[in-house]
């Protein structure tokens, strides 16, 4: 644990960073002195990659002079972006809350990975040493540690996560290099969502669906406005009247208030510490009369794929889940 106070620490920091600059500027300089002169087949894949090019984020402008090779990403959404986009990720965030290292879904893609978490206060020497030439983050995660992280490397924000994790992997795909491999993936992620939501919807007559997650504090009813909201949309699967506010993120209700969740269909997922509060609503009376419990259509799913992944690779195995409960084919290629 680093004992120093915040004045020592950041001043330590500070050269820290100020000596990393120099070095990679120095790098940089070798690279361009002397007699010899790049390659003109060099100066054309670097044309032809469309670098360096200034990418416009939430927190500005970043000029970024080659395509990175070196990422570090600091939330778990941009972490998987990274890898659905097939970028090399030195560093990125695995710990969270009471999550110990990455997602095993994410298998082999993550194995040289460095955990720099956790994500509320990521380690910025390990960071550092890591060496990146770029690193990405979200506003509403680390908005205080934006000028002190680009001070490691070129930095980009996006502005938040769940409501816009499209447009995310597009902003991402530009950053990287791989405008196309985003467009393309967004593309074929949508078509798929709309053939295994036609299908549902065909055989099960339009039902109504609602998304409930336990934690521990007040139970939520997520709307179209979240990861999983837009992925419902992106279905075609319509939402309960009194869940269709497209600004609002979630409704939060009591006990008192479970009819609120009443739908066709009812999925639910419960966060760490929200155990209890599941166990309660469950056995509510009021739970027992709403129209999905009565027609056995209560499904239980993975919080840590339809809540926090907030990926493509979420995305697509909420409709795995979706195309299993449902029994429907799974549209894939």
């Amino acid at each position: 644990m680093i004992t120093l106070n915040r004045r020592r620490w950041t001043q330590r920091f500070g050269a820290f960073a100020l000596a990393a600059a120099l070095t990679a500027g120095l790098t940089a300089c070798g690279g361009e002195s002397g007699d010899k002169k790049p390659s003109s087949a060099s100066s054309d894949a670097k044309a032809e990659a469309g670098f360096p090019r200034t990418i416009e984020h939430d927190k500005g402008k970043t000029v970024l002079k080659a395509k990175p090779k070196r990422i570090v990403a600091l939330d778990n959404s941009l972490v998987e972006a990274v890898i659905a986009l097939d970028r090399p990720l030195v560093g990125g965030i695995g710990s969270y809350r009471d999550q110990k290292g990455f997602p095993s879904y994410l298998g082999d893609a993550v194995r040289d990975t460095k955990d720099v978490g956790p994500l509320e206060s990521p380690n910025l020497e390990q960071i550092a040493l890591l060496k990146p030439d770029l690193i990405v983050s979200a506003t509403v995660r680390h908005d205080e540690l934006y000028e002190k992280l680009s001070q490691i490397a070129p930095t980009v924000f996006v502005k938040t996560t769940g409501p816009i994790w499209k447009e995310n992997v597009g902003l991402l795909g530009k950053a990287l290099g791989e405008e196309k491999a985003a467009t393309e993936q967004i593309s074929a992620y949508e078509t798929r969502a709309k053939k295994v939501g036609d299908a549902i919807n065909a055989k099960a007559g339009k039902p109504t669906a609602s998304v409930v997650r336990f934690l521990d504090g007040p139970t939520r009813i997520y709307l179209p406005a979240t990861f999983t909201g837009i992925i419902l949309s992106d279905m075609g699967i319509a939402r309960p009247a009194n869940q269709q506010d497209p600004k609002e993120f979630n409704i939060e209700i009591s006990e008192e208030q479970i009819a609120q969740a009443d739908a066709d269909v009812i999925f639910y997922t419960t966060f760490s510490g929200g155990e209890e509060r599941r166990t309660k609503f469950l056995a509510n009376p009021l739970w027992q009369r709403l129209k999905a419990v009565k027609s056995g259509q209560v499904y239980e799913v993975k919080d840590e794929i339809w809540m926090t992944s907030v990926s493509l690779q979420g995305a697509h195995m909420v409709l795995d889940d979706m195309a299993r409960l449902f029994k429907v084919d799974a549209a894939k290629a």
